[in-house]
Formats: C-alpha cells, structure tokens, sequence
C-alpha cells in the first residue's frame, strides 16, 4: 500500500508533467520575417521595425500563384515570389492601399485616401484601370458578379461592376465598415465603430439584418459554414451562424485581432498587438499553434501550404509552413 507522502508526490509529478504539456504546447514557432524596405527583400532585423519611413503593410493576398501585399505608406504594392517570398516586382497605386482581393487575373486595390480603385493584371503587374470609389474606401469583397467596395469614411458600401469599374450602386451600413465576406448569399460587413455586423441582400443592398458582436470588430471572414470575426478590443473571436446571424461561440486570442484566414479544418488570426499569428481549430476553437511574426500583423493570408501575415510595425512580412 503506497504512503500518503508517496501518493502525494505522485500527483505533483503529475501536474508538473500537464504543465508542461502545456507549456509546450504554447511555445511559439518562429516565422521568417521578410523586409519590405531597403530593396533587398533580405530577412529583416531590428533596424527595420525602428526606421520612420516604413511601408505600413496591411493587406496580403495569394493570387493562386503569387503573394501580394500592400504599402500603404508606399503607394504601391509588391508581389513576391511564393517559394522565397522575395520581391519581383512592385506597382505604383492610389493613396494609401489597404486592401486587396484578387478576382480571376486581376488583382483589385482599395486606396483609402485618394478614394480610388486600382486594377492591376496580376501576371505581370500592368495597371489596367483606376476607378473612382466612395470616400475611404478600404475593404473589398466579391459575390460571383460583382465587387463590393467598404467606404470607411461614408459609412456605406458600394456595388462596382469589375469589369469596367462602373459604380452600381451605393448603400448606407454602420459605422466606419471595415471589411466584408460573402456567404453564397448574402454580404456580410463589419461596422468597427458599431459594435456590428450587417448583413445585406446584394440584389439591392437592402439590410437584412444586423449582429452584436464584440468591441471593435475589425476582420471577417465566411469559412464555407460559419461566419468569424475577429473583435481588435475584445482580445477575442466570434462565430456566427451566416443563417440568422446567431452568436455560435466565443473564442478568446491574443491582443488585437485583425486579420483572419482559413485552411480546411483551421482559422488564422493576426494578432496585432501580441505580434503574433493563431492557429484555431474551427469546430473547437481549440488553439493548435502560435507563430511568432513581425511587429504589428494585420493582413493574413494562406496559399495552401504555407501562412503569410503583412506586419505593418515592421514593414515587413512573415511566413511559415503550416504545422
């Protein structure tokens, strides 16, 4: 029969060993951190996170075959080589780019302070139109025909033909809208100075209905089931249920979380503030891993093997193999 003395040690050795089962699980995993600044496109150091003339990224794509980020303080936007993530190649835009979406071959850029939308081929980066927006424009989304348009500063959102950039149409949402996501169905769009999502018919712009969500509701994205924002102030993420708009689960993350992504069976989340980018698990919320960025991640992106963050304190961008 074992002692009380020995039953007791037993147990601490076993909470020590869960501890460090969690422990381990909360190391982070380094990301290769890329300049944006200097011309080289070498791994950045200290010294770019400090220089007072960087890029400010904010916005990463893929386009299916190449990486796209946005300096906004730049005016431009470079493509990177997926394999490297080495520049090949950097376009001059509107002010101030802080959105991307790419649809078929084109590349589309949202330019918040000249109130412009830039067309750009994404093969070889030749600009093929500059289109009048609503005023601040900076999210973009499609639905199957046309491209939606977040104007920051208007508190609308407006419907653009994409092929001649033709302004179909311009709605009233909430409070400073910051970004969109399409279901199949409806638009979805995040009002950051509300507290709340719309949820708008695209035939006619009509709101169809509005969800709380948490303070500062920065990201948003439609996984194919659910609905996920990302709440900058909440330190937390949000799904909902795209039906009716219902609060599914309450996930919390790191400090400011701004961009998100998504693979088959996982979600990631920029978080600005912890410099740092999560992996969740969709159907828990269950955190599978930490990566750690550049300074101040915004703009996430997945290319179907690896992660890609646009660090918009170190004007740089960070990326790793998904694990």
């Amino acid at each position: 029969m074992r002692s009380a003395a020995a039953t007791s040690v037993g147990l601490v050795a076993v909470c020590l060993a869960a501890i460090g089962l969690v422990r381990l699980h909360a190391q982070s995993i380094p990301m290769t951190e890329i300049s944006l600044d200097g011309g080289g496109g070498g791994v950045a150091d200290a010294s770019v996170a400090a220089s007072p003339g960087g890029g400010g990224p904010e916005a990463i794509t893929f386009d299916g075959t190449y990486v796209w980020v946005a300096k906004q303080f730049t005016n431009t936007v470079t493509k990177l080589d997926r394999a490297t993530g080495q520049p090949l190649g950097t376009v001059t835009v509107g002010a101030r780019p802080v959105a991307l979406l790419r649809i078929g071959s084109s590349l589309w850029v949202a330019n918040l302070e000249s109130d412009t939308l830039t067309k750009v081929r994404t093969s070889d980066g030749f600009v093929l139109g500059t289109f009048r927006a609503g005023s601040g424009p900076g999210g973009l989304a499609f639905d199957g025909a046309n491209l939606w348009v977040a104007n920051r500063k208007s508190n609308t959102v407006s419907k653009v033909r994409p092929t001649d950039g033709v302004v179909l149409g311009t709605f009233a949402v909430g409070r400073r809208p910051l970004n969109m996501a399409w279901d199949g169905t409806s638009l979805w769009v995040v009002n950051n100075l509300a507290d709340s999502v719309s949820k708008l018919r695209p035939s006619d712009g009509v709101i169809v209905g509005t969800s709380h969500v948490g303070n500062g509701p920065f990201g948003i994205l439609y996984d194919g089931s659910s609905l996920w924002v990302s709440n900058f102030f909440s330190a937390n993420i949000m799904k909902l249920r795209p039906s009716d708009g219902a609060l599914l689960a309450t996930y919390s993350v790191g400090d400011g979380p701004a961009g998100l992504a998504a693979d088959t069976a996982t979600l990631w989340v920029a978080n600005n503030g912890s410099s740092n980018v999560m992996r969740l698990d969709r159907a828990t919320g269950a955190i599978r891993a930490t990566y750690t960025s550049g300074k101040g991640p915004f703009g996430v992106a997945f290319d179907g093997r690896s992660i890609w963050v646009a660090n918009f304190g170190g004007s740089s961008v960070s990326t790793a193999v998904a694990q």
